[in-house]
């Protein structure tokens, strides 16, 4: 007599599909998760813990983010939780471009150059301090159009190029530039690539930038009020146009700065 065949798969077909575990939901590299709830005491990732803000816990995930499962923390009246988002691939447009060979390559002396520079605008990331700003911020223009090719894969003259970490906003040479929020400007400098810029430190690990700018108007140390006048859009660096590159970093997160003007209710939430 010969043996039935097991019908395991059917099995499997038949289970109901409450039972099968909910795929966790999936966010976009240097975006921002907000995750609402009452009595929150504290927010945390990777081992980093922060104050809530608005009625929410607000997770920072860096432009480049490896794709994978990221876990949030936080407690809420007196109860440890966590939540599992899926940090989805890079998947921001490919830009490709053809400059002169002047703007784009470097000599061993600037490539040297943009390494110092590097570092000590690196040493800014890891300032601490109370939070002096609320959401939205305010915009850096009296009027911003739309876009800003944050995160574009840029390929220069055949060559892959670090993705945008900013966002671009084209403007007549000399238009005002504004602080995004109250805060103190943490470095003023005349770099080989951003040109004359200034970044603004907003507390609660915020930090704004401000690249390419004609003319700086605050010094180092200085204390901004929301919409304080920074410097005027310019062309200084190595730049093709007039144009202000906008840019901010949340504990040490690159993030697209159109989240950060936008109302917080419209972040990628989770529950």
């Amino acid at each position: 007599m010969r043996a039935r065949p097991l019908r395991l798969a059917a099995c499997v077909l038949l289970l109901p599909a409450a039972a099968l575990p909910a795929a966790p939901p999936r966010v976009r590299p240097g975006t921002l998760v907000r995750w609402p709830g009452e009595a929150l005491e504290w927010c945390g990732l990777g081992g980093r813990r922060f104050a809530p803000l608005g009625g929410a816990c607000l997770y920072p995930v860096d432009l480049l983010h490896a794709a994978g499962p990221l876990q949030l923390q936080r407690r809420s009246a007196g109860r440890d939780e966590t939540r599992m988002v899926a940090v989805g691939p890079f998947d921001y447009p490919l830009q490709r471009l053809t400059l002169p060979p002047g703007l784009v390559e470097l000599s061993p002396e600037d490539q040297a150059r943009v390494e110092r520079e590097n570092a000590a605008v690196g040493r800014l990331w890891a300032r601490e301090g109370p939070r002096r700003f609320a959401l939205p911020l305010a915009p850096p223009r009296a009027r911003l159009p739309k876009g800003g090719r944050f995160g574009s894969r840029r390929v220069i003259n055949g060559r892959r190029r670090s993705p945008h970490g900013g966002a671009d906003y084209a403007a007549e040479e000399g238009t005002p530039v504004l602080a995004a929020a109250d805060g103190v400007v943490a470095m003023v400098a005349d770099h080989l690539l951003p040109g004359r810029c200034v970044f603004v430190d907003h507390g609660d690990g915020l930090l704004t930038m401000y690249f390419h700018l004609s003319r700086v108007d605050v010094a180092e140390g200085d204390e901004l009020k929301q919409g304080a006048r920074v410097g005027a859009v310019g062309r200084s660096g190595r730049v093709t146009g007039p144009h202000l590159h906008f840019g901010l970093r949340w504990r040490g997160a690159r993030l697209d700065p159109d989240l950060l003007l936008g109302p917080p209710q419209a972040l990628p939430t989770v529950r």
